[in-house]
This record gives C-alpha cells, sequence and structure tokens, in this order.
C-alpha cells in the first residue's frame, strides 16, 4: 500500500514527488508519502478520525496520547491553527499525539481566525506528520484488522532503514495494561475561570457566577469540559489524578467531575478506583465523561475491554435511553465498558447506534452518572451539552435535601 498516488512520467515536465516521510506497520505494511511537521521518528497505535472539522482540537486532546491519528476528511490543515482551539490544558506536559497521517497536502490556511500554518505548528509541538497517504486504504486496514502499532518517521533526504522501523513496531507493547496519564496530566490542584468561546467578542469569557464548587479529577482534561462547567455558575478546581479522597473531600465540592484521558482503564484504575469509591460512598453528585465514565464502571464493579478500531470521529449516533432521543455525538476513545458486567445498581443510559457498545450509565443508588462520548465537542456537534445541565440539576437536588 502507497500513499504516493502519482504516477511517474516519461516526459521531463513531470515527474514522482520525492518520499520524505513513512509509516511502517508491525505487520510490515508500508506507507509512503510526504513528511511534515517535526523530523524523526515515533511510535504510537494508529487509529482513525471521520471527523470533518476541528483538527487542531482532535490533535491537542490528551485522550490521543501514544496514538498516530489518520484523518478521514482529505483535507486537513486549510484553515491553519490558532492558540484559541488548543484544547489540552497540560502544555508543559509530553505532547499525547504522537503523529498524523492525511490524505492531501497541507494548503496554505484560509482563516480569519489562522495565526499559524498547520506544518509548523506541529513542528513546534514535535509532532511528525505524514501527507499524500492512501487514507482511504489505511481506514478499511484498520476496520477490518484493529488498530495496529506503527512508527511513522519523517526525514527531508528521504532516506529510511525500513527493517529497523518494521523491528520497533513490532516490538510496541498492546496499548491494553498502559497507563498513559501521567503523561498528560500534572501534579498541581489548580482552579479554572474560563468559559465559553464568544463569538462577538471573539474572545473566551470569564467567571460571572458561582453557585457550585466542582472538582474535576484530571486525567486527561479537555479546556471545554471546564468552559462548559464555569459557564453553568461551576467554581472550578481541577486536582491530578493521583489526589486522594481526603484532598478532594477537603476542598468541600458540591459536585465532582472525572474527566476524560487516555490508555487502557483498568490500568488507571490500580489507583484511581479507590478514591472514586470512596467519593461514592459520600453520594456526592458525580459526573464523568469518557475515560472518566470506565472509571465510574471499574469502581461499581463492571468491566472494560479493548475495542477493535475504536471509536474517533464527531458524527457518532448515539441512542439516550432517558430521553428516547438520538443524539450526534463526538466520541473518542479505544476501550469500551461490557455493559453484562453492570452490577444491580447501575442501568445503562446511552448506547451507541454503530455497534451497540456502551455509551452511559446511571447509578440508581447514589447521585452519579457518566457517558462514554464527549458531550463538551470541540470538536462536534452540540447535542449533548444538556448533559452538563442535568449535572447541575443534580447538584440543586442535593443541596435542597441537605
Amino acid at each position: 500500500m502507497t500513499g504516493i498516488n502519482q504516477q511517474a512520467s516519461t516526459g521531463s515536465a513531470w515527474t514522482e514527488p520525492k518520499t520524505t516521510g513513512v509509516l511502517v506497520l508491525a505487520d510490515g505494511t508500508i506507507i509512503e508519502g510526504m513528511g511534515l511537521g517535526a523530523t524523526g521518528e515515533a511510535a504510537g497505535e494508529v487509529c482513525f478520525n471521520t471527523a470533518m472539522t476541528g483538527y487542531q482540537e482532535i490533535i491537542t486532546d490528551p485522550s490521543y496520547a501514544g496514538q498516530i491519528i489518520t484523518f478521514t476528511f482529505p483535507h486537513i490543515g486549510n484553515v491553519g491553527v490558532n492558540d484559541h482551539d488548543i484544547e489540552t490544558v497540560n502544555m508543559a506536559a509530553a505532547t499525547g499525539t504522537r503523529g498524523i497521517v492525511l490524505h492531501a497536502g497541507v494548503t496554505s490556511p484560509s482563516n480569519y481566525r489562522s495565526t499559524r500554518h498547520l506544518d509548523a505548528w506541529l513542528k513546534a509541538r514535535g509532532i511528525i506528520g505524514l501527507a499524500g497517504a492512501d487514507t482511504r486504504a489505511m481506514t478499511a486496514l484498520i476496520r477490518d484488522k484493529g488498530m495496529p502499532n506503527a512508527m511513522i518517521s519523517h526525514h527531508p533526504d528521504g532516506v529510511f532503514d525500513l527493517a529497523a522501523l518494521h523491528a520497533k513496531a513490532k516490538a510496541l507493547p498492546s496499548m491494553a495494561g498502559l497507563d498513559l496519564v501521567p503523561l498528560v496530566t500534572g501534579s498541581q490542584r489548580y482552579g479554572w475561570s474560563e468559559s465559553d468561546w464568544d463569538w462577538e467578542k471573539g474572545a473566551f469569557g470569564q467567571q460571572e457566577n458561582s453557585n457550585f464548587h466542582v472538582v474535576a479529577i484530571d486525567y486527561g482534561v479537555k479546556r471545554n469540559i471546564l468552559r462548559l462547567l464555569v459557564q453553568r455558575g461551576c467554581t472550578v478546581t481541577v486536582v491530578p489524578p493521583i489526589a486522594s479522597a481526603e484532598e478532594i473531600l477537603a476542598l468541600k465540592p458540591d459536585g465532582v467531575f472525572l474527566a476524560n484521558g487516555p490508555g487502557d482503564p483498568a490500568a488507571t484504575g490500580e489507583y484511581a478506583v479507590p478514591v472514586i469509591r470512596e467519593l461514592l460512598d459520600r453520594k456526592i453528585p458525580t459526573f464523568c465523561i469518557c475515560l472518566g465514565h470506565q472509571m465510574l464502571a471499574l469502581a461499581i464493579g463492571a468491566r472494560t475491554m479493548k475495542m477493535k478500531q475504536g471509536h474517533h470521529g464527531a458524527n457518532h449516533p448515539v441512542m439516550d435511553y432517558t430521553t428516547d432521543k438520538v443524539e450526534i455525538v463526538s466520541m473518542n476513545h479505544g476501550f469500551a465498558v461490557d455493559a453484562a458486567t453492570l452490577p444491580a445498581n447501575a442501568r445503562e443510559t446511552h448506547k451507541s447506534l454503530f455497534d451497540g457498545s456502551n455509551c452511559g450509565i446511571e447509578l440508581t443508588d447514589r447521585p452519579a452518572f457518566s457517558v462514554q462520548h464527549h458531550p463538551e465537542a470541540s470538536p462536534g456537534p452540540r447535542d449533548s451539552h444538556y448533559l452538563f445541565d442535568r449535572f447541575v440539576a443534580m447538584m440543586v437536588n442535593a443541596r435542597v435535601a441537605a
């Protein structure tokens, strides 16, 4: 499989473009193309993302730590990048996304919000890109065989040791069993006051009112999650993933939020689950997204499992059984909760209409609920923003009952 689709011509006016980037899969498949972004090589698990917009938000989503993203939409980079569309909070952490694979070459940006070319931005962040690849074939391969480990490499001279790259790809460990949360989170507690984007002002809003105090456990939280909590009148304190239950309770939260993040939930759960169980016993209103959803499931005794191709995109249909409505959501996960293992005190609230996998639960004996998808979107539709309102309503009810 090759990513160079142009054919060499016998005429002098046409030459085949030089290969300056490669993606070498663990099974020996080699995808050639034109390198962009950082030079060198990087290792990761290859997934595909079907979103048509929001490539900068996707690349900076901490949940993609350790992965190489194949974009199915052909035109990536055409609106450039800016400082506003970054989703990772911890800019000092090691980069999450290891590389990107594109079909078309990156053109000069055309957007009034753009401040930088994607190529220059990738270089600055240390992310390797490969353009000119057959992303349809790559997507079909992942669909049929699962997400492969691979090495991505960019060298302007076009010289690659393919045998060595193949050997490194074969030696990479599976994502199963890996705790990647420490790669994308910090060790310090901090407050968050930025709210949603104001299009008229061309800037993010700031905290205007405070009705509730939410403590967010950071497993790789996205900025837009925190913004939507602030927008709904929540003072937000973000704590590191290793924070103890005692430290969290000392902050006197009205609600607890379990964030998204990368890696195998079972590995992260070794230190996260005991804390979550203690917080659940206190019956504090709890809302969880993505990895946080999986952490909640593990804390009540359910199991998680590795998915074949995962769910990555902004166009996934999900059934919400609490409203009997179908919503289109943003997703990014390679593990899922095994609904068959849910205990009697948990009921399934959301399900993927693509493959029937679990996408949400709520507890019947404690004020806690979670979803596998990303209701904050960024990128993606806003069909699920109501879940943040549901969390606020849960804190209102808890305060009334106190």
